[in-house]
């Protein structure tokens, strides 16, 4: 085991021990602190989605677009939201109720046929909440898509040189929580090419103190 992976896997046990019992299952959230990183320059700036190697113990809301066989085999992994060309249709002319389908759910999958429609009606919606839909073939694995969006969080730096999201629960055991981590400290790796543009890493829960890792 790395020096790296002991130290967040201390962290993490010493986070859930410390942090006092609450009336909910906490998250356990992943904090990175970056230096020498202008984000003025647009190519330093992190706005993406990762797939992690376990879910993190929350529930992703999903709403996939599509019908037929399509829709069925989505609802038979679990989605509850399925929007049929119709109902999207319908849903056209009413953009509070398009705001409230964007704000209610975490992640949208679509039919690859459907994205046209998607564009014109809620591109300008979705697009700046990243939360455009993958689009998958008719005949695509639907099943596999709502799998991996169960793993998937979304990292981003907005105005501060700082990456902030959740990869577990106080309940989730502590070395699959210590993946989820490690997967996201790769892919900031691989964006700045190393590990010297990471100034600090803290591990806490919902409502606990920050736990520090010198990296």
């Amino acid at each position: 085991m790395s020096s790296l992976e002991d130290k967040l896997k201390d962290a993490i046990e010493r986070a859930k021990k410390e942090s006092k019992k609450r009336n909910f299952k906490q998250s356990i959230e992943l904090i990175i602190n970056l230096r020498d990183v202008d984000l003025k320059k647009p190519e330093n700036r992190i706005n993406e989605k990762v797939i992690l190697p376990n879910q993190i113990g929350k529930e992703v809301s999903i709403c996939v677009f599509g019908d037929g066989d399509f829709a069925l085999k989505a609802r038979e992994a679990g989605v509850k939201a399925v929007i049929s060309r119709e109902a999207l249709e319908k849903l056209a002319s009413n953009k509070k109720e398009l705001k409230k389908l964007a704000e209610n759910y975490d992640v949208f999958i679509a039919r690859a046929d459907y994205m046209p429609l998607i564009g014109r009606y809620l591109g300008p919606i979705l697009g700046p909440r990243n939360k455009m839909p993958e689009p998958i073939p008719p005949t695509g694995d639907i099943t596999s898509a709502v799998s991996k969006a169960q793993n998937t969080v979304w990292i981003r730096t907005r105005n501060q040189p700082l990456i902030q999201c959740i990869i577990g629960t106080e309940d989730m055991p502590t070395e699959k929580i210590v993946e989820n981590a490690l997967t996201i400290i790769s892919r900031i790796r691989e964006k700045f090419k190393s590990l010297r543009n990471i100034e600090s890493i803290y591990i806490k829960t919902t409502m606990g103190k920050p736990v520090k890792i010198t990296v």
